[in-house]
């Protein structure tokens, strides 16, 4: 069974892998690595189809010793032990390098029968995972490696491999410009993903009478059929739009953030949406604009009722009108400072003026005897300790900067000061 071309023409030196060149242009720290034959246990942290498996062979290769690969979707402890039992039995004392793909599909205890065998030497690990290996990996393996992080690769760099890869083919390919761009673009930054569409096209695609298969731009758009979105909704990557599509809310760059809430539209992830625009309407507009809450509320009620793709309307209107909202977070930033004090044990009894006093015997307990009923008063306010005694003074809510917040805060100071 022939393999597929990713693999057939998989890079068998650092010079010729594409992308990363933030760790393996000559003179960074993986590239030193890898040259230098000695390799410690690592963990390759990136999207599927950047380099994570070449690079691994590459430095099997330098170092001289037997790679060994396992993927942790379907491989057990048995399988690690089996493993130790021939490197052990049959090649020496150099050692082997194991390849473990997927290394946060293994639980706690599969990742712990690593330990032993790194610690001695007898393996050097080399783990790769889509997934932010902070969140997913134990501490024990990551406390013994060192991780290193890849990237999408580039859409110019995908056309290298591109235009390499249809030289490596058993006849003449002609790959037009706007083709390769277009296979490049929608690949999102995943070389296997744009070297698979290639080689369906040509698949695809009848040689001419010169026996030449010529690749346009009509042809890479039917193989692609759609832009490639790389959206996991369990995922790093779900989190990491989630986290830009606030930052650009907070941000006040409303471009910013239909690009993400476009992301999140095309993986018809509408829960998630729904959630996060409640939660920056109260944590970064806040104060500075009430009515967003209300506004944004009504529009996710409207995108619920409506559904997809007819929910993108109410969305965008959301999140335009966020984003262009003053700002503030002056309720989140108080309510904080108060949950601090709570679980730092900080509370104090309740003043017995504030307490329950609508039952017999309250009275006698001294439970809201010299309470002062504020609407009884010019203004509706009067002054009397709410606090604590052991937090009297203690200042959670500080006015923001926002018109709004600032206008609250002249009225309450001309009433407080009478």
């Amino acid at each position: 069974m022939r393999s597929p071309l990713a693999d057939r023409i998989r890079p068998q030196s650092l010079l010729d892998v594409v992308g990363q060149k933030h760790i393996l242009s000559e003179g960074k720290i993986l590239y030193n690595i890898i040259q230098s034959g000695d390799i410690p246990n690592m963990i390759f942290y990136g999207p599927s189809g950047t380099g994570k498996t070449t690079v691994a062979n590459i430095a099997a290769k330098n170092a001289g010793k037997p790679l060994y690969k396992l993927n942790a979707t379907n491989a057990s402890v048995s399988d690690i032990k089996a493993m130790l039992q021939e490197a052990e039995t049959m090649l020496g004392a150099d050692g082997v390098i194991l390849y473990l793909d997927e290394i946060q599909n293994f639980n706690k205890k599969q990742q712990q029968s690593l330990l032993e065998c790194i610690e001695n030497g007898k393996v050097t690990l080399i783990a790769s995972t889509t997934e932010n290996p902070y969140f997913y990996i134990y501490n024990a393996i990551l406390s013994r490696s060192t991780v290193f992080e890849f990237y999408g690769v580039e859409t110019g760099e995908i056309k290298t491999a591109l235009y390499r890869a249809k030289e490596k083919l058993d006849f003449p390919i002609v790959l037009e410009e706007d083709a390769a761009e277009h296979i490049a673009a929608t690949a999102c930054g995943d070389v296997r993903k744009a070297l698979n569409a290639l080689e369906v096209a040509v698949m695809a695609t009848a040689p001419d009478e010169n026996q030449n298969v010529t690749i346009t731009l009509n042809i890479a758009e039917a193989v692609t059929m759609k832009k490639a979105f790389r959206h996991d909704r369990d995922g790093d990557s779900h989190y990491d739009v989630l986290s830009a599509f606030q930052k650009s809310v907070r941000g006040s760059d409303p471009d910013g953030a239909l690009h993400y809430l476009a992301r999140l539209v095309s993986a018809g992830d509408l829960q998630s949406i729904c959630r996060r625009i409640l939660v920056m309407a109260a944590e970064d507009i806040g104060l500075a604009y009430p009515n967003a809450i209300v506004i944004t509320k009504s529009c996710v009620d409207a995108a619920l009722q409506l559904g997809f793709p007819e929910a993108r309307i109410p969305l965008a209107e959301a999140v335009v009108m966020l984003a262009t909202a003053p700002k503030s977070n002056s309720a989140i930033c108080a309510i904080d400072a108060a949950l601090s004090d709570i679980e730092s044990g900080k509370m104090g009894d309740i003043p017995a003026h504030l307490k329950d006093a609508h039952y017999s015997g309250a009275k006698k307990l001294g439970h809201g005897i010299d309470y002062k009923y504020p609407h009884a008063y010019p203004n509706h306010y009067v002054k009397q300790q709410y606090l604590p005694d052991t937090l009297k003074n203690k200042k959670y809510y500080i006015y923001g900067d926002s018109k709004l917040e600032q206008q609250t805060k002249a009225y309450w100071d001309s009433i407080k000061e009478k």
